[in-house]
């Protein structure tokens, strides 16, 4: 951990609709190299979320909720503005295969070209964990699958609560 008097303070962007095991798995990780984790969930998202901010908030709250030197908490606009705000110039994030890396390259150089001191630091996903993301949890889930697996309990519930008016879309077996 850091020695100066300012702790070492990182912020885990997304949308998180919905935090998956995989999210968790990182921020515990993450956990354990930084004095905080901010995971920060954004509001604005061209991912058309099926959850709402508040949900998402409180979803990845409950499911964070015992792993120390963690905070969740929503924000808008650029990150850059919210890295200020948070008083650091680090961002995590997550790789699970080498597709993910182009993507989140070109995120990384443009915050930097925004931020000179901007750093984005990249933790691998566990193995457990690689084929795991949230389109993959919500279309499990749309369709009646068991998602529990994937999420937490309260997440698993939320989703069949979300898909609850839907079709279901399972053979019925005649």
């Amino acid at each position: 951990m850091s020695s100066s008097t300012q702790p070492r303070r990182i912020i885990y962007p997304g949308t998180f609709d919905p935090i998956t095991h995989g999210h968790e798995d990182l921020v515990r990780r993450a956990a354990l190299l930084f004095d905080e984790v901010v995971v920060a969930i954004a509001a604005e998202t061209p991912k058309n979320p099926i959850f709402s901010l508040e949900d998402r908030v409180a979803l990845a709250r409950e499911t964070l909720a015992g792993i120390p030197g963690v905070r969740v908490r929503a924000f808008s606009g650029l990150l850059i503005h919210l890295l200020e705000e948070e008083k650091t110039h680090l961002i995590l994030r997550g790789l699970r295969a080498i597709s993910d890396f182009e993507h989140e390259f070109q995120l990384a150089s443009i915050n930097r070209r925004m931020d000179a001191q901007i750093e984005t630091l990249f933790l691998m996903t566990s193995d457990q964990h690689t084929f795991l993301s949230s389109s993959l949890v919500r279309e499990i889930s749309r369709l009646g699958g068991d998602v529990s697996a994937f999420v937490q309990p309260a997440v698993a519930r939320a989703l069949k609560q979300q898909f609850s008016d839907r079709v279901d879309h399972r053979p019925s077996g005649k």
